[in-house]
């Protein structure tokens, strides 16, 4: 499941994932069941999919699914799925500080629709 990065005078020639067992195709499919289900693996495998096209979603969610499975042979750990919303929620706090720092940099301030509403209302009723 990992990328087979070939360099060459520092350019990135090629860096699709090598050809793999039957194992890892065991993995493929168990990512591609996941894909419909509401957990958030199922919640990572669309967002991929609907980020880089389907191919590239079922490689990287197999390559969390085995290593989540690594880790629970390794260590010992227990996987506990916090669902689809949890990802979801997560995922928007992230994208909200990310645009919030690239707003930044651009020298403008992000606000959301409540403040603004409430700024516009406020603002039409000095006027009127």
């Amino acid at each position: 499941m990992a990328p087979s990065n070939k360099i060459s005078g520092g350019k990135v020639l090629s860096s699709k994932a090598r050809r793999s067992s039957s194992r890892a195709a065991a993995l493929r499919l168990a990512a591609t069941t996941i894909g419909k289900t509401e957990t958030a693996l199922g919640a990572f495998y669309r967002r991929r999919a609907a980020w880089a096209g389907k191919a590239k979603a079922v490689t990287a969610t197999a390559r969390k699914i085995a290593v989540l499975f690594y880790h629970a042979l390794r260590y010992g750990m227990d996987y506990v799925d916090p669902g689809s919303n949890y990802y979801e929620a997560h995922y928007r706090e992230r994208a909200l500080k990310q645009l919030t720092r690239r707003a930044t940099s651009l020298g403008y301030v992000l606000a959301s629709r409540a403040a603004v509403r409430e700024s516009f209302i406020g603002s039409r009723a000095v006027f009127c």
